[in-house]
């Protein structure tokens, strides 16, 4: 279930990075200091407290924005968003120190965990499973034979000749997949073992242990892909869509342009909020 949350999450606005979308979420959480005011709030909205706070926790997490269920967003948008960024912030930060935040990330990080290391086969193993494997296809090839009617008899009796082949090569000492395997058997168990090791590190940097260095990380995604907005960009519309006139404007990524949209009030505000978490986390 966790899971179909995440991927539902993906699908609405990748192109979404943590701290400045709870920013814009906070659109539907700025009055938490009023509880009335709220509930009358996320009546609004349709959502219910719970219902905010797990779209927090998933934006945190997946780094996007859920915005499924939330109605007349739009019109909201256009409420003094500095304030309403900064309340947020504050409230997701004491949110993201929660035992639900905290429970929610855990679950996270053990489902991208990697498998543990599979052991490889040593020579003696992989012989025994090939003469398992032969003597199964030659009582099967038996079983056909015997079966067969006499439009087949010869063509199961070459797949029982074939299976005795089989049979016989896997017993050889000499067989030569088996000795060539045996060469090579410490360097493929080396392999094997670095490979998960290699996976593991991987995992312990995109999910570190603490979970705030997981939020730190997204945190700075934010302040890479806010950096340089030019929010004096001029616009031209066409067929009722707006493009950026300067065409390298129009080439930046959703991202760029979602922060553009934000304004820079709220811009400065979440990155000045983003900046200072970034470094008590450090």
């Amino acid at each position: 279930m966790k899971k179909d949350i995440f991927h539902r999450m993906q699908a609405m606005l990748r192109f979404c990075v943590a701290l400045f979308f709870l920013a814009i979420l906070s659109l539907f959480l700025f009055s938490f200091k009023a509880e009335k005011q709220a509930a009358d709030f996320l009546k609004q909205l349709g959502l219910s407290q719970e219902q905010a706070n797990s779209k927090i926790t998933g934006s945190l997490l997946a780094g996007s924005l859920d915005l499924y269920g939330i109605r007349n967003l739009h019109k909201i948008l256009v409420n003094d968003r500095a304030a309403i960024v900064n309340d947020l912030a504050g409230y997701a930060k004491q949110y993201a120190n929660s035992a639900a935040f905290k429970n929610e990330y855990t679950l996270l990080r053990e489902n991208n965990k990697p498998a543990p290391a599979q052991k490889t086969e040593t020579p003696e193993e992989m012989r025994a499973s090939m003469i398992k494997s032969a003597k199964e296809y030659v009582k099967n090839a038996e079983d056909a034979y015997k079966k067969a009617g006499p439009d087949m008899k010869n063509i199961t009796a070459q797949m029982l000749d074939a299976a005795k082949q089989n049979l016989k090569a896997a017993e050889d000492p000499a067989n030569k997949s088996i000795i060539a395997y045996t060469r090579n058997y410490e360097s493929l168990k080396k392999i094997m073992q670095q490979s998960n090791e290699n996976m593991i590190k991987i995992w312990e940097e995109n999910y570190p242990a603490d979970h705030l260095q997981y939020i730190r990380v997204k945190l700075q995604s934010f302040m890479d892909a806010t950096a340089d907005i030019d929010f004096n960009a001029q616009l031209t519309e066409k067929n009722g869509i707006k493009y950026f006139v300067n065409p390298d404007y129009e080439r930046k990524g959703n991202r760029w342009k979602l922060a553009f949209r934000a304004g820079k009030s709220a811009v400065e505000t979440a990155r000045a909020f983003a900046g200072k978490w970034i470094s008590e986390i450090n």
